[in-house]
């Protein structure tokens, strides 16, 4: 005994300085005194949750302290005072806001203490008796240890059950939990048989479990000590157990679960030690413990380790509800449920895109299809009406050279008799007065039906070619004070028939067009060979006009464009107002040349060389 003394001076001599300095700080002392050993599950458990709670509440302005108690020689009442002086010389001079006593025998401590120091200090402790004394100035939470609700669930889990076998140590601390255990216990129970199996070395007791009959269960409630005087970590005493028994192993505490046991109604001890932390933050914040009634709790609930009922092939079925599953080995879905989900979301979303997709490809194939349909049609339409269009213009030029060689070969013939006629009456009578105003109006209008005979159908174009019959147009034309210049090269010397007509007729209506509306002096007129092919280009410096309305006025332009279709070519109009005008008439050059053309054109060559007309009232040549 006296050894202990001193070690409890030495211990105290090097703690009491950090512990003196921690008194200067105006933080909470907090001592929290165990009745368990430092390396049992509820300290472990305790000293994880507690110091987190309370410096959680005290917004980190803690001192915490804790001490253990071995509740194997707790009974001694020399390790009882040795425990007491090592209390006084390690904290002599510092005062206590709070001491926290967790189970009966660090409550049964601190009712016992004298320490003057210790007297006034406030408690909240943590029971598992209903009966223990509350000294003065103290509060705490009654969890009354129940072994019944593991019984039931054996009952549960295995409904032929027919002999349970009790398994205690032989301390005190043992004995103590084996009376209560069997307090509770019904007095007789046809169904089941208890055999205890306590105070027995750890040989005989692993020979009697390894030999169990059948529809048997075990529950195992504390071995600290075995027969033999041997002591033994209690959870290491829990594995002893379960892998010696030939039976499924139970226990009251979830301290237990992970250690063999298939489960029971555990008691929940950091469920507990969280209660009393909370209450322990309504001390320290000011009210009076006294003030506080003890709160009785049930803080037992069915657990069981799912590795075990694999073990002992007991049905998940069986399981009351509520009942919480550990060590559960995760399924497929418990594993990748989220990776699942994930992907069928993903797999729905692109199907039903792809749905939509395949929908709109769909419908556009259709609308394709229609404006494929659509656009054949309007291409056979714009076919038929240009068929018509180049027919009705081949009718037009048809009948036109039917008039010219009316008026050529009749009219103009009979006008030219009657001319004649008159000349010589005019001679008869000496050249009289109205004889010779007829013979004169006859004259114009001989000379104005050869014109409109050429103008109909003219016979220069067939005859001498493009570029002649295009020079004598420009020299008709012409009058005072409006000069048309006309320019030629490259152009080939045989062209096709309809080529020539038909950049003819665009030139003409081009060249009546700016007579009639142009207010120009001069218009030039040029033909040659581009890019685009055989090109005549008209262009004059008038007042110009909006090419987009005028397309309403009239039917020269409109003709002019269905011509050059109609043989495959093209006119650009480009004017603006008072800019002037220009005109491009354009046909392919695989269109322009004739194979087969008239033995009456120009005779073949190269080219023509390029030259330059002008009307007889413009510039000279």
């Amino acid at each position: 005994m006296h050894w202990m003394v001193a070690t409890i001076m030495v211990l105290a001599e090097l703690l009491l300085p950090s512990i003196a300095h921690a008194q200067t700080d105006h933080h909470k002392q907090v001592l929290v005194l165990y009745s368990t050993r430092r390396d049992a599950q509820f300290s472990v458990v305790g000293e994880s949750e507690l110091p987190r709670i309370l410096d959680e509440g005290l917004e980190r302005n803690l001192d915490y302290y804790a001490e253990f108690i071995d509740i194997t020689r707790f009974p001694e009442r020399a390790y009882r005072q040795g425990v007491r002086d090592f209390l006084q010389v390690k904290y002599q001079g510092v005062r206590f806001d709070l001491i926290i006593a967790l189970q009966n025998a660090a409550v049964e401590f601190v009712n016992d203490l004298d320490i003057p120091s210790f007297r006034e200090t406030p408690v909240v402790f943590l029971t598992n008796t209903a009966g223990i004394m509350r000294r003065p100035n103290s509060t705490g939470v009654l969890h009354a240890r129940n072994y019944l609700p593991t019984v039931d669930l054996i009952r549960q889990l295995q409904p032929d059950v027919r002999n349970i076998f009790i398994v205690t140590g032989a301390s005190a601390a043992d004995e103590t939990y084996e009376n209560e255990l069997r307090r509770q216990m019904p007095s007789s129970d046809p169904r089941l048989r208890m055999t205890y199996l306590s105070g027995l070395t750890t040989m005989e007791l692993e020979d009697r479990l390894s030999k169990l009959p059948p529809h048997s269960a075990v529950y195992h409630v504390l071995v600290t000590a075995d027969g033999a005087g041997k002591r033994f970590h209690p959870l290491e005493y829990v594995d002893r157990t379960s892998a010696a028994a030939n039976a499924p192993v139970y226990c009251w505490v979830d301290s237990a679960i992970g250690h063999g046991i298939v489960g029971g109604g555990l008691y929940s001890q950091g469920d507990a030690l969280a209660r009393v932390g909370q209450l322990a933050l309504r001390v320290l914040d000011g009210e009076s413990p006294d003030s506080i009634p003890v709160v009785a709790l049930n803080l037992n609930r069915n657990e069981v380790d799912w590795r075990q009922l694999r073990r002992w092939r007991i049905d998940e079925r069986r399981l009351p509800g509520g009942t919480i599953v550990r060590f559960r080995d995760p399924s497929l879905w418990d594993r990748y449920s989220n990776y699942l989900l994930g992907g069928l979301a993903l797999f729905m979303t692109q199907t039903v895109l792809i749905t939509g997709l395949l929908i709109q490809r769909r419908r556009r194939q259709r609308a394709e299809a229609e404006l494929r349909a659509n656009q054949r049609e309007l291409r056979r339409s714009y076919d038929r009406n240009r068929a018509l269009g180049a027919r009705l213009l081949r009718a037009q030029e048809t009948e036109r050279s039917r008039i010219a060689g009316e008026l050529h070969d009749d009219i103009c013939q009979r006008m030219l008799v009657l001319t004649v006629e008159l000349e010589l009456l005019g001679r008869a009578n000496r050249h009289q007065g109205p004889a010779a105003e007829a013979l004169s109006v006859a004259r114009d209008i001989s000379k104005s039906l050869h014109e409109l005979s050429h103008r109909l159908h003219p016979t220069r174009l067939r005859m001498l070619g493009l570029v002649t019959a295009l020079e004598h147009l420009c020299v008709e034309l012409s009058r005072a004070g409006f000069t048309i210049t006309f320019t030629h090269d490259l152009v080939p010397s045989t062209l096709a028939p309809d080529v020539m007509l038909c950049l003819f007729r665009a030139v003409q209506e081009a060249l009546q067009n700016a007579i009639k509306h142009s207010q120009a002096k001069d218009v030039s007129v040029h033909l040659g060979i581009d890019s685009d092919g055989l090109t005549v280009t008209i262009v004059d410096k008038g007042v110009g006009f909006d090419v987009e309305a005028a397309w309403g006025d009239g039917v020269g332009l409109v003709s002019m464009v269905e011509r050059l279709e109609a043989i495959g070519g093209t006119v650009r109009i480009d004017s603006r107002r008072g800019e002037g005008t220009r005109l491009t008439a354009s046909v392919p050059t695989e269109l322009v040349q004739d194979a087969d053309a008239s033995s009456s054109q120009l005779p073949p060559t190269s080219e023509t060389p390029k030259t330059t007309s002008t009307s007889p009232y413009g510039v000279g040549m």
